[in-house]
Order: C-alpha cells, then structure tokens, then sequence
C-alpha cells in the first residue's frame, strides 16, 4: 500500500444512509477519524466517528462546518459526498418537474455547497473527493430524466472540481454504478442475483483505497463499478 487511511480526516457527507454507513466504518476501520454529517445526529459506536447535524443546503452552515472541521482536526483530506434520493416514473411525458426541483436540491446543491466549502482545504492535504453516480447519466431512460440529469450535473461539477485539482495532490473521482445493494435488500430477496449492483460495503473499499492510488492517476476519472 502506497498511503494509509492513518490519522486522514474524512467528511463523508450522507452518513446516515447505508452507503453512508459503510463508509463511515471502513474508513474508521481503516485507522481515519471520520467526520459523519447528516441532517440529523447519529449515534455512532465507534470513538473514529464524530457525528455532526448540518443543513447541507444552507451554504453558510456548510461554511460554518468546513472551519469547525479544521479547528478540530487541523486539516481535511477526504471529502466522500453520499448524499442521494431517487425520484421518477415510467415516462418521459410524466416526469413531475417537482421531482427535478427535489434532485436539484439533494444531489446537485448539496454538493456544490460542500465542494466549494472544502475545495481549499482538501487541496492543500492532497486529498480526494468522491460522488456516486449512476450509469444513467450518461444512458438516460425517459422515466428517470431528471435524475439522470442531476446526475450529469453533478459529474460535471466533480469534473470540474478535479480541474481546480490538476498539477496537486488532491483527487476529485466519480464512481458510477448501475445500483447500490444492502444487506437488507439481500435479505428481502435472499434469491435474488441483483445483476450488475455494487454492495455498499464494495464501495465504501473502493473509497477506502483512493488514498492508496496517485492522484494524477485518479483525478478527474469516472471508475466503474458496475462490474466489480
């Protein structure tokens, strides 16, 4: 292994959901002290995890968060954005434009807000960034056209982001999966294959060995998950 996870300060954004979850702990597990923010405080069990309430649509609250972080710990070297939700129907001519006003929010401005709140402080650690996208945004069905285009956006701000980062050592990814899969989703469908799903816990690996890679190797990339 090139890097550890020792002692790296990770923001993972979404923690309170199972993508969430799992990267949360296989970071601490990995010996990072983890900053877990969500709209409400979790109980976390593990002394690597500190929990933190935040609005991550309110951009001063985000703000306020990002110097709270460095105060605490002295640095960010990771900031793993997990925030999600789905909205769709079955057609194109269908699509509820609420939807898109609800995406809008949850998958795109939560990130802006965060990436422009770190962007500074994870460029002087070296460190990385991830979103989870969805293979849709680059092959939309007309059921899901606004969340494949939040998505697309949101690739886009990454991307952009991982512009801002070319010539350091800092990192801005985009993993793409078909869909996430939990362990309660296996245990509804016990026999049921779910081709082509990426477990949470093979993400959060995923996330977990970015810092094992050189950033001019990872920077601005879309890795695959689908067929992991």
């Amino acid at each position: 292994m090139t890097q550890t996870l020792d002692d790296r300060v990770v923001v993972v954004a979404g923690a309170n959901g199972p993508a969430g979850q799992a990267a949360a702990r296989r970071l601490a597990a990995g010996g990072a002290r983890v900053v877990a923010v969500a709209r409400r405080r979790a109980d976390w069990d593990d002394p690597r995890i500190s929990a933190v309430a935040a609005d991550l649509l309110d951009p001063e609250a985000v703000h306020a968060l990002a110097e709270q972080v460095r105060a605490e710990h002295g640095r960010v070297d990771g900031l793993i954005h997990l925030v999600g939700g789905w909205r769709g129907g079955s057609t194109f001519d269908g699509t509820d434009l609420a939807d898109w006003a609800f995406l809008h929010d949850t998958l795109i401005r939560t990130l802006q807000h965060t990436t422009l709140a770190f962007a500074g402080p994870l460029r002087e650690a070296g460190g990385r960034v991830a979103i989870v996208s969805q293979q849709g945004a680059q092959r939309p069905e007309q059921g899901s056209a606004a969340y494949a285009t939040a998505k697309a956006a949101s690739e886009a701000w990454t991307l952009a982001l991982a512009d801002s980062f070319a010539g350091t050592d800092a990192a801005a990814v985009v993993l793409v999966v078909k869909a996430l899969l939990t362990g309660a989703m296996q245990a509804e469908r016990p026999d049921h294959p779910f081709p082509g799903f990426t477990h949470v816990d093979d993400l959060a690996e995923v996330i977990a060995g970015l810092w094992d890679r050189p950033a001019a190797e990872l920077n601005g990339t879309r890795l695959d998950l689908a067929h992991h």
